[in-house]
């Protein structure tokens, strides 16, 4: 990737930095909390934590972390730290991670405002180590000060010419945006296989979700790599194959397994992008996947689900290689 590609590339993105801080509710134990008893040498053996009220109580931060965590998959690639995102979806987003940071201040309110009596319930669910937790109770003050959702958007420049050796980590994480990409498509593939796809003899239209949520997050992403957009046209041609109501089996069925293991293997699909910009077709590509295959079977397609890796994957049914 040339260093006007580069410049260009980050021109179409704004980067997202999320910073969510979630309380343990845990405080490391010490020697002396354990009074008289004899322990290991440290070489050995290291203290752990002590729980200063109830983890579950502070599960809906960690949900509420992951909902903006999917948000910014859904839009963008994990890039420095964060994520890019394409500047059409930043309005989006950020509407999205404002309603999120909404819930979670609501949520820490309510926390802060039971922390006292939840302290307190802890210790009378644990007889016999009342002293220990009391003592190591921190203040609903210093709680508030370790619970935070915050995010940055910012712009990417690159240095001036004269500082192009300081520029090459910069372009470097530019240029691995497109197999970034294209691994986060594999995953999400992956997931809806094991989901949704694998061994069924019918699906519901529900199973095309994750699908048509890769191709919103592809098109607005087409900028990254030249071969997205055949794998966008890919995904268009395997929609518009498909029925508009009722159940999806048969053809249409084993179509879309060929095209989720095609998706699962990113080595394959770039391989058969490439295909699509030298001449060949979405529909060459789909089908032969429809006419040279039987439908995957459970016993078939445990070889793919068995796989380490989907960039790894062989699937014995869907010879993707040979289409």
């Amino acid at each position: 990737m040339s260093m006007h590609t580069e410049i260009t590339v980050l021109k179409h993105i704004m980067a997202v930095r999320l910073d969510v801080n979630i309380w343990s509710a845990r405080k490391k134990l010490v020697h002396s909390d354990l009074g008289e008893a004899e322990l290991p040498p440290e070489n050995l053996a290291s203290l752990g934590n002590k729980k200063i009220c109830d983890p579950k109580e502070l599960s809906i931060f960690n949900a509420l972390k992951g909902r903006a965590t999917s948000l910014l998959d859904k839009h963008g690639i994990r890039f420095l730290g964060g994520w890019a995102l394409p500047e059409q979806k930043i309005q989006e987003v950020q509407d999205g991670l404002l309603e999120i940071a909404r819930d979670f201040n609501e949520a820490k309110e309510i926390f802060l405002n039971r922390y006292d009596t939840l302290v307190q319930e802890w210790i009378n669910s644990n007889p016999g180590w009342e002293s220990l937790i009391a003592t190591s109770a921190v203040s609903a003050k210093y709680v508030r000060s370790r619970l935070g959702f915050s995010w940055q958007v910012y712009k990417i420049t690159p240095p001036t010419k004269k500082n192009e050796q300081v520029s090459s980590g910069l372009q470097d994480a530019v240029e691995d945006l497109g197999c970034t990409l294209f691994g986060e498509v594999a995953k999400t593939a992956s997931e809806s296989w094991k989901k949704s796809f694998a061994g069924k003899t019918d699906v519901t239209r529900k199973a095309l979700s994750p699908l048509k949520a890769l191709h919103g997050k592809l098109s607005g992403l087409s900028f990254v790599e030249p071969r997205v957009v055949p794998v966008i046209n890919l995904l268009e041609s395997a929609f518009a194959m498909i029925p508009a109501r009722g159940r999806i089996r048969g053809s249409e069925l084993i179509m879309l397994q060929g095209l989720i293991c095609l998706l699962r293997d990113p080595t394959a699909l770039i391989e058969h992008a490439q295909k699509i910009l030298e001449g060949n077709t979405p529909d060459d590509i789909l089908q032969g996947l429809l006419s040279n295959h039987e439908p995957l079977s459970l016993k078939n397609t445990q070889a793919v689900e068995d796989h380490p890796k989907p960039s790894q994957t062989s699937v014995q049914n869907v010879p993707v290689d040979s289409l």
